[in-house]
């Protein structure tokens, strides 16, 4: 994991300077690191303290692997001192989580996770999960999405106090980005909610996703009901003109959007009209 401390003041230089935070090998073992689940997003949380995403790097993990990769933080966030000491699991039971973001009204913390492939078309679904404390359990491998029972762990007894999703997305839409909107560009239905992105499916016999999602929120903080599409046009019947990857927002309130098959970035923006 490394550290651009000069990014910001430097940003047109080619020699922008990195340090380690943590080495290679010390993040995730060198012998379970993966191309496509292991190091994800890292968040500066409001108690100053860095907060990393750890995929693990199976479909679902054998369970001799299990205990290792849960006491690492692997399928689940870590969270650590800006200077990389003081490591610990701050939630655990996840597949492969990307987005994430902090509430700014409640500080809560939310993340996409992607689940099981291989089980059908329709099953299981994705997950969007708020984590209130440390030590949380959100089920995976025993879940492999909502309430949906992995093959591999269907007959073993779950962890006590599992805390299942506030939306189940469309299975396999391969949620990704996610961030609260605290601009005022929008209207003002949109202030506070959440916005995320659907990169597509890659293996569903109709492919889905490739969208950009908003979530609104209730006062209590928790979801006012499913995630509705915002931005939409890339999957052209069942053909991807784009797959949308990240989602973040600009100072005017305009959002920025990501693509990484054409390799686009789309500004959204409203005029009030």
């Amino acid at each position: 994991m490394l550290e651009y401390a000069a990014a910001e003041f430097f940003y047109e230089s080619p020699d922008v300077v990195a340090g380690n935070v943590v080495a290679e090998g010390e993040l995730i073992p060198k012998g379970d690191e993966s191309y496509n689940h292991t190091a994800r997003v890292c968040r500066v949380g409001p108690d100053n303290k860095l907060y990393i995403q750890l995929g693990q790097p199976y479909n679902v993990p054998a369970k001799d692997k299990l205990d290792a990769y849960r006491k690492l933080g692997m399928g689940g966030i870590i969270r650590m001192d800006r200077d990389g000491k003081n490591r610990e699991v701050y939630a655990i039971g996840l597949r492969n989580p990307v987005g994430m973001d902090f509430n700014p009204k409640d500080k809560t913390l939310w993340t996409n996770d992607n689940q099981v492939d291989g089980m059908g078309d329709d099953i299981p679904p994705g997950e969007m999960n708020r984590i209130t404390a440390p030590g949380q359990d959100f089920g995976f491998p025993w879940y492999g999405g909502g309430h949906t029972r992995t093959n591999e762990y269907k007959t073993e007894t779950p962890p006590a106090n599992v805390i299942f999703p506030e939306v189940e997305q469309v299975a396999h839409a391969a949620d990704l980005g996610l961030i609260f909107y605290t601009g005022s560009m929008f209207p003002k239905k949109y202030q506070g909610a959440i916005f995320s992105t659907q990169h597509g499916s890659w293996n569903r016999t109709v492919p889905v996703g490739a969208r950009v999602m908003v979530t609104f929120l209730k006062e209590d903080g928790h979801v006012a009901g499913k995630s509705e599409p915002f931005a939409e046009g890339w999957n052209d019947n069942g053909y991807y003109l784009g797959r949308p990857v990240d989602v973040a927002q600009l100072h005017d309130g305009s959002l920025l959007v990501s693509d990484d098959l054409v390799g686009a970035l789309y500004r959204i923006w409203y005029d009030g009209k």
